[in-house]
């Protein structure tokens, strides 16, 4: 029993380190590394979540799900079943050949299956998040909300990133610079989006904010 035990865990072992399964074990790392960064929320919420944020590869993700699923959430699905593919792939070849494929025959071959499992895996997953197509907005509506400068240091001409929350409670990452040519936003402030141009937000600052505060 105890013999057994030890070859299983030798037999784990040498799947795992493997020059051929290096890729894969890779993508498993990189989905659990994912899932705890989103677990601590140091990646908040990532603002691309319907396939015409990304141009020429709106249709394949549309078709794998996003739109159904938040972009982080279709990645993480993506690599684990990547990642488990390949690995029961090797396995299987070891076990019926002698030997694991090699990784210009593995990867590509494991991608191409992963695929449409993950577009049917979004499909399932999607009913246990409701309230994701109720949620969509146009970003004209983030227009009187406030905001929060995360990155950078916003000018006229030299946008920053912003957080800022939509009615729902969804968080939408904007570019934002100040509506006022000789003010600047640092990291941390707080603003108030006034208008939505084609490449981002204008924006005024906290002393605007304060100000009107005291007038109401």
């Amino acid at each position: 029993m105890g013999a057994n035990r030890v070859d299983g865990v030798a037999q784990v072992f040498a799947l795992l380190t493997a020059p051929e399964n290096s890729i894969f074990v890779a993508a498993f790392l990189l989905m659990l590394l994912i899932g705890a960064v989103q677990l601590t929320g140091l990646f908040g919420d990532v603002d691309l979540d319907t396939p015409d944020d990304f141009g020429d590869l709106a249709v394949l993700l549309g078709w794998l799900g996003l739109g159904r699923l938040p972009l982080i959430a279709l990645l993480v699905v993506l690599l684990t079943l990547f990642a488990l593919i390949g690995l029961l792939g090797q396995q299987l070849a070891h076990d019926l050949f002698g030997a694991r494929q090699p990784l210009w025959l593995a990867v590509p071959a494991a991608l191409v299956a992963s695929l449409p499992l993950t577009a049917g895996a979004a499909r399932l997953l999607s009913p246990l998040l409701p309230g994701d197509e109720t949620t969509a907005i146009e970003l004209d509506e983030l227009v009187g909300r406030r905001a929060a400068i995360i990155t950078g240091r916003a000018r006229l001409g030299s946008p920053a990133r912003a957080r800022v929350e939509d009615r729902h409670g969804q968080a939408h990452y904007v570019m934002v610079e100040p509506n006022a040519p000789t003010e600047i936003f640092e990291e941390g402030e707080e603003v108030l989006l006034v208008r939505r141009e084609a490449q981002g937000f204008r924006a005024i600052g906290s002393g605007a904010l304060r100000l009107s505060s005291v007038e109401v």
